[in-house]
């Protein structure tokens, strides 16, 4: 039987709506993953037909793969929606001759510092980089006034990034960044001021097609970390076109022609800037999110596309989606989580999810990774969205071992 071969998968979001969408497919599916407790739970992943674990080196991988068509199945695709993972499936994909991608391109999407080189003087920020045997008082010395983001260029999920406004927290973001992470060089990055947007796209054999704009809102308590995604169905032709042309220029930079990914801009004073861009579907509720506005499983056309199918991506429908993530505002472990169906019941609701388990340890938003729940709602108009999913994010609870008194009841970020 033809079988794709996931490498990687989390219990949610759309790595994992993708093995879904390929068993709806008609495929078999098989999971290699490097996580003990997935084995344990499987009963929780019906949609996996078979489930393999697998140290993560191109080596064991490989055996894996040789293994399962030892067994007679027919290895018709290597995917990854994991980040760390997607250069490596295609790596694989391409040994295995099933299909051809742009893996150098990714390889450079991977890398922040990399991807600043590649779009040098076209959309990229105003950087620098500081490298482990620089001298730190005459780095300083050439950023004495301004506001910088700091972080390392292998970043994922607004991990390690830093806010630095002055020369003295520049200092210190760079100690503590290098004493963190010994021995890698820091990304220094003027900061830009202005809305920012996630762009969604998949390139087939060259050309770009844009399937999401969303724009973004950000945490009060860390500014990196988005908590809000309003999808944008109704943008001026004039706004839309150059956006358009910007991501073209950017993917065409990198020589991108075959895949999926994702990109994060921020429009300066009537100028696109690129902030990152990640080779692959953003993950959490994104692939649900255009799936509810748009009628698109982009999931699935991203597989057709893999495979070497046409994908379709012509809107079925268009509605008004937003989604709130719920971050906490204290540590502790979690008790329980009340208001899943209060929340469930409020106008215009889509799905409620909520990703920790009781006796989890949770704390506030360091990163993207520390947001434990979302609602996805619709309106007739995108803010009748974003109030629609804020209101019934206030119905969520989250009761903390911690806590003495109902004070810390709505420990939630709104």
């Amino acid at each position: 039987m033809k079988t794709i071969v996931f490498i990687g998968a989390n219990k949610s979001g759309s790595s994992r709506e993708a093995i879904k969408a390929a068993e709806r497919m008609g495929y078999l599916t098989v999971l290699l993953t490097n996580r003990s407790k997935f084995l344990l739970q499987r009963t929780e992943f019906p949609d996996v037909h078979e489930m393999m674990f697998s140290v993560f080196t191109k080596e064991h991988l490989i055996q894996c793969i040789l293994e399962l068509e030892n067994q007679g199945k027919e290895i018709a695709g290597i995917l990854s929606f994991l980040e760390s993972y997607v250069c490596l499936a295609c790596e694989l994909s391409d040994e295995w001759g099933i299909s051809s991608f742009s893996i150098e391109a990714m390889r450079k999407m991977e890398n922040k510092i990399e991807t600043h080189h590649v779009l040098k003087g076209i959309t990229s920020p105003q950087f620098e980089v500081f490298h482990p045997l620089d001298s730190l008082p005459k780095f300083l010395n050439r950023h004495k006034v301004g506001k910088w983001i700091v972080k390392p260029p292998n970043s994922t999920g607004s991990k390690d990034v830093i806010l630095a406004d002055g020369q003295k927290a520049l200092k210190q973001a760079i100690q503590h960044l290098s004493n963190k992470r010994h021995g890698q060089p820091i990304l220094v990055e003027k900061y830009l001021d202005g809305p920012q947007y996630l762009v969604e796209a998949l390139i087939d054999s060259g050309t770009v097609h844009i399937v999401a704009v969303i724009k973004q809102s950000f945490s009060e308590i860390n500014p990196f970390v988005v908590t809000g995604y309003s999808i944008q169905t109704d943008l001026e032709e004039d706004f839309y076109e150059g956006l358009y042309e910007n991501v073209t220029s950017i993917i065409r930079a990198f020589n991108f022609t075959k895949g999926a990914c994702h990109l994060e801009l921020r429009f300066v004073y009537g100028k696109w800037k690129l902030i990152e861009i990640n080779p692959r579907i953003s993950g959490g509720a994104m692939n649900a999110m255009i799936e509810k506005a748009y009628g698109i499983n982009l999931v699935e056309q991203t597989i057709r596309l893999y495979l070497g199918q046409t994908p379709e991506l012509t809107s079925q429908w268009k509605t008004n989606i937003y989604t709130h993530y719920v971050t906490v505002n204290n540590s502790g472990k979690l008790l329980k989580v009340t208001g899943r169906n209060r929340a469930a019941r409020c106008q215009g609701v889509e799905q409620v999810y909520v990703k920790p388990r009781k006796g989890t340890m949770i704390a506030p938003p360091v990163s993207m990774g520390k947001r434990y729940a979302y609602v996805i709602a619709k309106g007739d108009t995108s803010e009748q969205a974003k109030i629609n999913a804020q209101t019934a994010a206030k119905e969520l609870h989250f009761h903390l071992e911690e806590e003495k008194h109902d004070n810390n009841r709505n420990a939630f970020s709104p």
